[in-house]
């Protein structure tokens, strides 16, 4: 039999003691922009995105802020620290061939933050009172 001291389990996880889990994505001190691209279009949802384009292929990404002084919220382009992490993740390449499509009237198949994030099986950012979601897959 196992013995395990000075430890709590929780599930099937143990926390040592003043040990903690960094279960949301956190900002990195140093990152950088080289793949994705600012993409402006006329679409009904948002007018700005992060697009990641690959031959005649492209997959934009957006993500939700909110504006305190007008306490509205609007999608735009995703954060500059995600754009590399995105790109360079080993399963990227299975999830932008899934989602991924030609333009189409000036737009691109859309993804937000969180689905891509899902997708790749990345930590989420952590989760705004604000925030909403879309309940279907296509935007």
């Amino acid at each position: 039999m196992l013995e395990v001291t000075n430890r709590r389990a929780y599930g099937s996880f143990y926390f040592s003691k003043g040990a903690s889990m960094r279960y949301h994505y956190e900002k990195p001190t140093i990152y950088s922009r080289i793949y994705g691209s600012t993409y402006k279009c006329d679409h009904p949802v948002y007018s700005e995105c992060t697009l990641f384009k690959i031959n005649n292929r492209g997959l934009a990404v957006i993500q939700q802020r909110y504006c305190y002084e007008t306490k509205s919220t609007h999608w735009n382009v995703i954060d500059p620290w995600l754009i590399d992490e995105l790109y360079l993740h080993t399963r990227f390449e299975s999830f932008f061939n899934e989602r991924a499509g030609e333009i189409q009237n000036g737009l691109y198949p859309t993804v937000t933050i969180r689905q891509i994030m899902w997708g790749l099986k990345l930590k989420p950012l952590p989760r705004e009172r604000w925030e909403t979601c879309f309940d279907r897959r296509l935007i």
